[in-house]
């Protein structure tokens, strides 16, 4: 069994997300970023944590790429091109969007008030914007990396949310392909409780 440290409106929810897609069973310790739970397992404080077999893994691309390679789902398999192009995408996206999210993010909580520079996100706004459209235009399958949904279309939808909860600028066209992940029913039922 895992065990998954971080809150739903963390990163931490793209963890849980894989999870009841893979239909595993996890235990939840829904505790915030920087508590003593989570020090116990990474220094930084920073969440998800995923405990398996009492060994810690962190950060949530490489812990969606363990979970995938481990259970063979969601992702090509290593060492071939298509992993390649679906790592690339994942990556992409990572600098492309969730960066930006993130600083956006440092700099309207995060950071001590003294050390936030709140003009920074106008431009992280455009940026992302810019950026989302870009990956939309190369895309021409259903999802980020071919038919079906990759690791790279986990983080690719979460960041929609995220987007949303910081109110940055959402086209319909980002809206609607992030929907094919955020209909799927492990999401729905994982947000509806």
């Amino acid at each position: 069994m895992y065990k998954v440290f971080g809150a739903k409106g963390t990163r931490a929810l793209r963890v849980l997300w894989m999870l009841e897609e893979l239909g595993e069973t996890y235990e939840h310790v829904a505790v915030p970023p920087r508590s003593d739970a989570v020090k116990l397992y990474n220094q930084t404080g920073k969440v998800p944590v995923l405990l398996v077999d009492d060994v810690a893994i962190t950060d949530s691309s490489a812990i969606l790429t363990y979970l995938a390679d481990r259970h063979g789902r969601f992702a090509a398999p290593a060492g071939s091109i298509e992993r390649g192009r679906q790592d690339a995408m994942l990556h992409r996206v990572l600098d492309e969007m969730d960066a930006i999210l993130w600083t956006a993010a440092r700099h309207s909580f995060i950071l001590p008030e003294e050390r936030r520079v709140t003009e920074v996100k106008p431009t992280c706004k455009w940026e992302f914007e810019k950026n989302v459209a870009q990956i939309l235009e190369e895309v021409q399958t259903e999802y980020l990396c071919g038919t079906v949904p990759t690791v790279a279309d986990f983080v690719f939808a979460h960041c929609c949310v995220w987007a949303q909860s910081a109110k940055f600028p959402i086209s319909d066209e980002f809206r609607h392909y992030a929907n094919r992940m955020l209909e799927r029913p492990a999401y729905v039922n994982l947000t509806s409780v």
